[in-house]
């Protein structure tokens, strides 16, 4: 590990590009294979400036901003061994009711992420800003899991669908986080991107076929560019961190979602290859008995 007297420093902001979709993309799909992903979607880099989030002058929430940072080291010493991490969906509920107050977890699932290790349960970096969920997969997709988890529980008033971020890759990562105010996002500026998943990408004519149902699928959001987005990251990120994001928060009165995305970060001549778990899970407010 790079010593700490000897690390480059981040500056205050980094001027690079993220990947936006064009305003003419008509067919916008992912398909995810193991090891692999792919967009129909159209997408191209628009310059933007994502600054340093350890130098802002007040520290970022999840009601103002839509994520946050906080301290949590995990029991978890290897993310890539499966016996270690059954035990991680319990430390994410115990996040997620320390950051929100919320009475209720459901835990889903996580996934290894990483720009060079592929297979064995990882997947790349997403390249483009996005967030996992829409308003409606999320609304469904709430629903169906309280009612798996919380058959005889009283209901829910108000849910937080998030995603809780770490890495593990020693300071500074080549490809760090970049999350964009969810405030400073229209919802004009947002696209539903259908998730489909397959054994192999498929090609050519196959990627824009019509699929029967794919209006009932799961559906992330992806953006339009605006000059409007705010974007920071948390440099230099240790595995006792981690990052909590707003997917989607059903109280709208808040910020309730945070587009996200990874960028490279060729700033840092030091930089480690990042190695990234994250686990998506719901945050539910239940109803008094």
């Amino acid at each position: 590990m790079t010593d700490t007297a000897t690390r480059s420093r981040p500056g205050a902001q980094i001027d690079t590009t993220i990947d936006y979709l064009v305003p003419t993309s008509r067919i916008n799909r992912r398909f995810w294979a193991p090891g692999k992903e792919f967009n129909t979607g159209i997408y191209q880099p628009y310059p933007v400036t994502i600054r340093n989030a350890r130098l802002a002058e007040r520290p970022f929430t999840l009601d103002e901003h839509g994520f946050c940072i906080a301290q949590h080291a995990s029991a978890v010493q290897d993310f890539a061994d499966p016996a270690q991490i059954a035990a991680y969906p319990q430390e994410v509920a115990e996040v997620a009711r320390m950051l929100t107050g919320c009475d209720y977890v459901f835990c889903m699932s996580g996934q290894l992420r990483s720009p060079v290790i592929a297979g064995e349960g990882y997947q790349p970096p997403a390249a483009e800003a996005h967030v996992d969920f829409n308003s409606r997969t999320a609304r469904k997709v709430a629903a169906a899991l309280y009612d798996k988890g919380r058959p005889e529980g009283p209901g829910y008033d108000r849910f937080i669908a998030f995603s809780l971020w770490r890495t593990f890759s020693p300071p500074p990562q080549d490809w760090p986080l970049a999350l964009c105010e969810g405030p400073s996002v229209g919802e004009e500026d947002s696209v539903a991107n259908v998730k489909i998943d397959v054994d192999e990408i498929p090609t050519g004519d196959a990627l824009y076929a019509p699929i029967e149902g794919e209006e009932d699928m799961v559906a992330a959001t992806i953006f339009k560019h605006s000059p409007a987005h705010r974007w920071w990251y948390f440099p230099d990120m240790t595995r006792d961190e981690v990052i909590f994001i707003k997917f989607h928060d059903s109280d709208h009165a808040r910020a309730w979602r945070a587009p996200h995305t990874a960028f490279h970060d060729t700033s840092r001549p030091d930089a480690h290859i990042r190695e990234s778990y994250e686990f998506r899970a719901i945050a539910y407010f239940e109803k008094p008995r």
